[in-house]
Parts: C-alpha cells; sequence; structure tokens
C-alpha cells in the first residue's frame, strides 16, 4: 500500500530560504567587515582578555573520566524524563522495565563508587596504585 505524502513545495522553499539566508549573512560580512592588519590582529583572545602561557596544560584524566560519566547519566536521566511522559500508557508492564533500568543504573554507580572512579582524594587507594613506585605509600 501506497503512503500518501502531501505536496514537497513547503520543503524545497524551506531549503531555498534557508540557503538564501545563509548566502546573505555571509556576503554581509563580506562586505561589510572590517580589513585591516595590525601588530595585534592575529593573536588569541578570550573575552577580551590577551592569553599567557600556553594551551598544552596537562589535564588530569579524572576530568575526562567524569564528563563521560556525566553525558551518561545525564543522557539516562532524559531517557527517564520522556519515560515519566507516557507512564499512564506504558502501564505496570513500563513501570517494572524502568525499575529494572533504574535498578542497573543504581548498580553502576555503585560500581563506580567502589572502584574508585569518583574519588578525586590524593591519597585513595586508587591514586596510590596508579602513581610512581618510588612515591607509593603502605595501602591498607
Amino acid at each position: 500500500m501506497a503512503a500518501q505524502s502531501g505536496p514537497l513545495w513547503p520543503l524545497a522553499l524551506y531549503a531555498v530560504l534557508a540557503v538564501l539566508a545563509a548566502a546573505g549573512m555571509l556576503g554581509t560580512a563580506a562586505l561589510l567587515g572590517e580589513r585591516h592588519m595590525e601588530r595585534d590582529t592575529g593573536q588569541p583572545y578570550e573575552s577580551g582578555i590577551v592569553a599567557t602561557g600556553t594551551a598544552q596544560v596537562p589535564i588530569n584524566v579524572q576530568f575526562h573520566l567524569v564528563a563521560t560519566l556525566f553525558v551518561i547519566f545525564d543522557l539516562e536521566t532524559v531517557f527517564i524524563v520522556s519515560w515519566a511522559l507516557i507512564l499512564r500508557r506504558a502501564g505496570w508492564a513500563g513501570f517494572a522495565e524502568m525499575a529494572v533500568f533504574i535498578g542497573v543504573l543504581g548498580a553502576t554507580l555503585v560500581y563506580l563508587w567502589r572502584v574508585g572512579a569518583l574519588d578525586w582524594s590524593p591519597h585513595s587507594k586508587r591514586a596510590l596504585r596508579n602513581s610512581h613506585p618510588s612515591q607509593q605509600m603502605e595501602v591498607e
């Protein structure tokens, strides 16, 4: 059975208008933009503050780990909120499935806590395990 579709001219019109708007903005910037090259024109700055030092600053891996965990748990929160919107239609089966999902999330969080993924203390067992042998202390 063939699916009925409406006319496609509104979509084509929208695409043409989007391309024209982008071309108009780029053209206006090219025509009205400043064209000067002074001593500090090519220097990087952030919010009007001149950069000092290098951008090659070593960052602790735990920052990336926490950022990854945040993204994962944040996406799962969005999933739970969207589930809450259809709770009445999902019924008890949907409730049971979400209870299992939240249980798995809780178990994951407990596991991450137990292995030290959330521990930022410099004296943690994980930090001591990963330190250089000359810096290791007695771990209980």
